[in-house]
């Protein structure tokens, strides 16, 4: 697992764009305001572009690669074409599986369980009903915080653009690889519920 993950705050924030099919994000370290990782969604097939311009946008499969900045491949965050609820993939630098986010169909705010790679219970991530924070727990026990960064009022009217801070609690081991799941839950968030 890449060193870069055992840092416990991170700001992702969504690339504007008025008329663009892709999703592209940039992860920086708020602390320091650096880019340390860049997300970025580069093979887009010819249908999945128009759909994305559709009613089907939220349908529509995804590809996301999460990388450092000199481009060395952190995980990957996939879905298929999703009809009632979706199920999202995370790999690692390997394309080994390292879980999978179930989405809940009828929750208010949203809500995915978190499997591991053997389909064991790992987490859940809950958003609340106002539909701005999200809670990443296990037993009782918060793991991490992904919360929306306000943007603005001309940038949230005009673009789709969201910026996301994400917390991993310190109780969460530096080597533990729930960080992976953890940095690809924002994915999730953003791609799933809030497209």
């Amino acid at each position: 697992m890449n060193p870069i993950l055992n840092q416990n705050l991170f700001l992702v924030k969504e690339h504007v764009g008025m008329f663009k099919a892709a999703n592209n994000y940039d992860i920086y370290n708020p602390e320091t305001n650096e880019i340390v990782m860049n997300c970025r969604e580069n093979n887009l097939g010819f249908f999945t572009k128009m759909l994305r311009f559709t009613d089907y946008k939220t349908m529509t499969p995804f590809n996301i690669e999460i990388t450092t900045v000199s481009g060395e491949k952190i995980i990957s965050v996939k879905r298929g074409i999703a009809w009632l609820r979706s199920t999202v993939e995370v790999f690692d630098e390997k394309d080994r599986l390292l879980g999978t986010f179930k989405q809940k169909i009828f929750s208010i705010g949203g809500k995915f369980e978190i499997l591991d790679k053997n389909e064991r219970s790992a987490a859940t991530l809950q958003g609340k009903w106002t539909g701005w924070d999200f809670k990443f727990s296990h037993e009782d026990k918060q793991l991490a915080q992904v919360t929306k960064k306000w943007a603005g009022m001309g940038r949230e009217l005009f673009t789709s653009a969201d910026n996301y801070v994400l917390q991993i609690e310190e109780t969460v081991a530096p080597d533990s690889p729930l960080r992976q799941l953890i940095l690809a839950a924002v994915m999730c968030i953003d791609m799933v519920l809030k497209e």
